[in-house]
C-alpha cells in the first residue's frame, strides 16, 4: 500500500497545521523559537565581527547582542506575545531589558572569554546566563496583558 502525492501533501498540511496550532498555544515555545533565531543572528554577527575586524572580542559580542535585539523585539512583539500595547510603551521597556541583558551578557562574556579557550564558548556561557532573566522580564513586564 503506497501513499499518493495528494495523500502525502494533505498529511504534510495536517502536520503543518498541528505545528502552527501548537506554536500559537505555547508562548514559551514561541519565545524559545524567536530567542533561538535571534541568538543565531547574534552568533553570526559575532563571528563576522571577530573574524573580519580588529575590534576586541568583548566589543564584538556587545555589538552583536545589540544588533540582534531589534529583530528580537519585533518578533516577540508580533509573534510571541502578540502585544496589544503601543510600540511607544513596550519599546521603552524593551530597551531597558536590552540594556540589562547587554550589561549581563557583556560582563559574563568578558569573564568567560578570559577563562575559556575560544570566544564562542564564552558567548555560549553568556547566552545561558541571560536566557531566564530575559524571558521573565519579557513576559511579566514588557508584554504583559
Amino acid at each position: 500500500m503506497s501513499v499518493t502525492p495528494v495523500e502525502s501533501q494533505s498529511a504534510s498540511e495536517s502536520t503543518l497545521k498541528r505545528w502552527s496550532r501548537y506554536l500559537y498555544r505555547h508562548q514559551l515555545t514561541r519565545f524559545l523559537l524567536v530567542g533561538g533565531t535571534a541568538t543565531g543572528l547574534q552568533y553570526v554577527l559575532l563571528i563576522l565581527l571577530v573574524e573580519l575586524t580588529t575590534l576586541p572580542n568583548v566589543v564584538c559580542s556587545a555589538a552583536a547582542f545589540a544588533l540582534s535585539a531589534v529583530y528580537n523585539y519585533l518578533a516577540n512583539y508580533y509573534f510571541t506575545f502578540q502585544a496589544t500595547q503601543k510600540h511607544s510603551e513596550s519599546s521603552i521597556k524593551f530597551a531597558l531589558v536590552v540594556a540589562v541583558g547587554l550589561g549581563l551578557n557583556t560582563a559574563v562574556f568578558y569573564i568567560a572569554d578570559a577563562l575559556l579557550p575560544h570566544y564562542l564558548l564564552a558567548q555560549i556561557v553568556a547566552t545561558g546566563v541571560t536566557l531566564v532573566s530575559n524571558f521573565l522580564l519579557h513576559k511579566f513586564w514588557i508584554y504583559r496583558k
